[in-house]
């Protein structure tokens, strides 16, 4: 049985969740909150195994509530419920330790399926959502400027222009084993994976020019 707390400040949305996630066999709801400061006491006070919060409610919210409640209850499975649009400031909440995010505009039948898959495999996102940060995320990662030495920017430099590495090798008098490790070295601290990521960093940190 997953056992639901509910926090939300709307009693109509409120009554309406419960009598929804009520009609499953696998569910139950065992608490409901409607303000941000009541729901530390309520999750101490129950063994709830889902928390469905909404993101705009009264008093504590948001990242700082979030972490709280993780706090508190490490283990419990959060998932965000909200109006908002489904855009950036979803990430900050994931990283706090929520592990889903569902619009209230969604159907019954993917909220039930959306607090299944986080209480039985972990995360819950759109696909949409997914995508977005992904991609939000690997641009993040690749524009944020690492410490390179000087070897190691020559060597990216001449690598993201596809200098084939025989010329490297000749233009830096080195020899092709430490090119390659040269190359691992530059992978490992940007967090990249192939030479087409490794020259896109470039072109975005003006290590390079188009």
């Amino acid at each position: 049985m997953i056992n639901v707390f509910i926090v939300d400040d709307h009693d109509i949305v409120l009554e309406g969740l419960k009598r929804v996630l009520e009609a499953e066999t696998d569910m139950q709801v065992i608490g409901e909150a409607s303000h941000g400061d009541d729901v530390i006491d309520g999750i101490t006070a129950t063994s709830c195994d889902v928390l469905l919060l909404d993101l705009n409610i009264p008093g504590r919210q948001g990242v700082a509530l979030i972490k709280e409640i993780k706090k508190k209850r490490p283990k419990i499975r959060i998932l965000i419920i909200s109006s908002n649009p489904e855009d950036k400031f979803v990430l900050p909440l994931l990283r706090a330790g929520a592990v889903g995010y569902i619009s209230k505009s969604a159907g019954l039948d993917q909220l039930v399926f959306a607090i299944r898959k986080i209480y039985s495999i972990g995360k819950y996102l759109s696909t949409n959502l997914a995508e977005d940060l992904a991609f939000d995320v690997l641009i993040e990662d690749i524009q944020i400027p690492r410490k390179l030495s000087e070897q190691e920017s020559k060597i990216l430099c001449l690598i993201a222009k596809g200098k084939e590495y025989n010329d490297i090798a000749d233009e830096l008098a080195i020899s092709l084993g430490s090119i390659a490790v040269v190359r691992r070295k530059i992978m490992e601290k940007l967090n990249l994976k192939n030479n087409v990521q490794l020259a896109h960093y470039a072109l975005k940190n003006n290590i390079i020019r188009k």
